[in-house]
């Protein structure tokens, strides 16, 4: 099972879109997945059309994680129904630990290496998935801290906007002193470049900016700004799912970002061995 935390220190960079698009992708492929929404916002939540019935939060889970049952607090999203009627056969499975302000309890900068295991106490129990996505919220404190100790990589998002790039290098360090101290399995999937504008000359600089900070870390595709995706998003609706060209095009980009990240362990481990 791998797990995947979706970070940035900068809030506003479409972070949660990108969980949503790493999501529909791996619905659209048949791949189990689990999203943990761990952003006290909880927009993921909201975004995977979830109607829950009574389960327990993930904030509330992770205070008791030593007897917490995270397998029977997962909620279906709302995709799967959709994704069924339109392929008229079954669809794969893609469930959320439901997000709520209540997490924010553990969104402290001064928190300890028993909490920071709580999650992946729950994720231990856990079976049936080949993939766990977790949305950070965005910054470096305990939240985030929870999710990269119960991650086996983590994908780091960014606008090429100033404030972003530099943002992203501080989370960089930030997560090399996070490896050294806590999880030196811990592996950096990449870096995804999004709401990136063809036409923008700023962009065209940063993205140039990035491939010489960052190298190969710096993944393939970046993510277009695209017109219609307050729509999809506000429709609560899987892009995969979503009719016309534009959202066609956007299911093909997260398509492949999906499988770099899924590669990324196993593409380095073998250039290692080399």
């Amino acid at each position: 099972m791998q797990v995947v935390s979706i970070s940035s220190l900068k809030g506003g960079v479409g972070k949660t879109s990108v969980t949503m698009g790493l999501a529909s992708a791996a619905l659209a492929a048949g791949i189990p997945t689990l999203v943990v929404d761990l952003d006290p916002h909880a927009d993921a939540t909201t975004g995977l059309a979830v109607r829950p019935s009574g389960q327990t939060d993930i904030g509330r889970l992770l205070k008791n994680a030593r007897r917490g049952d995270l397998a029977a607090n997962t909620v279906p999203s709302g995709w799967v129904e959709t994704a069924a009627k339109q392929s008229n056969a079954g669809a794969a499975r893609l469930d959320v630990a439901i997000g709520s302000a209540y997490s924010g309890i553990y969104d402290r900068p001064d928190l300890g290496r028993r909490d920071q295991r709580r999650l992946a106490a729950l994720l231990s129990r856990v079976e049936g998935y080949s993939l766990v996505l977790i949305d950070c919220p965005p910054s470096l404190n305990g939240l985030t801290r929870i999710a990269w100790t119960a991650s086996n990589k983590v994908l780091l998002v960014a606008e090429p906007a100033l404030f972003s790039v530099a943002g992203t290098e501080r989370t960089m360090r930030a997560l090399e002193l996070f490896r050294r101290e806590f999880a030196p399995e811990l592996q950096t999937a990449g870096i995804v470049a999004n709401r990136v504008r063809s036409t923008s000359n700023e962009h065209s600089f940063r993205l140039g900016e990035m491939k010489q900070m960052f190298g190969d870390l710096l993944l393939s595709p970046a993510i277009p700004d695209q017109a219609n995706w307050q729509q999809i998003q506000g429709a609560a609706h899987s892009v995969h799912h979503w009719p016309g060209d534009s959202a066609q095009q956007s299911s093909g980009y997260f398509d492949e970002l999906l499988k770099s990240v899924m590669d990324s362990g196993r593409m380095r481990s073998r250039g290692a061995r080399r």
